[in-house]
């Protein structure tokens, strides 16, 4: 099987949003470009920061939407058809609700979940992308997600949350490769 060609987080931009729970699909990709030493730039066309590099001889391409969550469609489908990228070799990061802080589940296909950041981007490049849903964990009351969701987490859940978008980076290269039911594994076993 192929393995990824493109990652994208999802989040929202500008500093007032950057350390908030929301952001964790930026904080993979952010991670990523660090750690291989990929250059983030902004490309308006695209209505994002886009990079492209190798890992460990895989050729990547990077992208972080800046229209802000609820219009993410409108960066991702652009991106994947200018550069003719597969949808079925995309993974798209995100944060999840319904995942408790630290946790992590890798999936395939699937409807948006409530997730904003998808809901937007499902009707435009359909669903058979690959997700990384990064777990931040329930407020336990829905009139306190607005909050959590764009709140910072304290201290001794951010370290968890750091942790999780670390172990994430390291199976990087079985996604890369397509082994994905050994990354399925290693990522949906992870305990904080």
């Amino acid at each position: 099987m192929k393995g990824l060609v493109t990652l994208i987080g999802l989040g929202n931009p500008g500093p007032d949003y950057a350390q908030t729970r929301h952001n964790a699909g930026f904080w993979f990709i952010e991670a990523i470009a660090r750690r291989y030493q990929i250059a983030l730039k902004t490309e308006a066309r695209f209505h994002g920061l886009t990079g492209r590099g190798q890992v460990e001889g895989h050729e990547i391409r990077l992208l972080l939407p800046t229209t802000f969550m609820n219009r993410s469609g409108q960066s991702v489908a652009p991106f994947l058809r200018f550069f003719q990228l597969p949808v079925e070799q995309t993974l798209i990061a995100h944060d999840e609700l319904d995942i408790p802080a630290g946790h992590i589940r890798l999936k395939k296909g699937g409807g948006h979940g409530g997730h904003n950041g998808l809901r937007d981007i499902c009707p435009h490049i359909g669903q058979d992308f690959w997700r990384l849903r990064l777990g931040i964990g329930h407020p336990g009351h829905k009139d306190k997600v607005t909050g959590h969701v764009l709140g910072k987490a304290p201290t001794h859940e951010q370290q968890i949350l750091d942790q999780m978008i670390n172990f994430c980076l390291d199976q990087l290269p079985l996604l890369l490769r397509g082994e994905f039911d050994r990354a399925t594994q290693q990522l949906n076993g992870y305990k904080p």
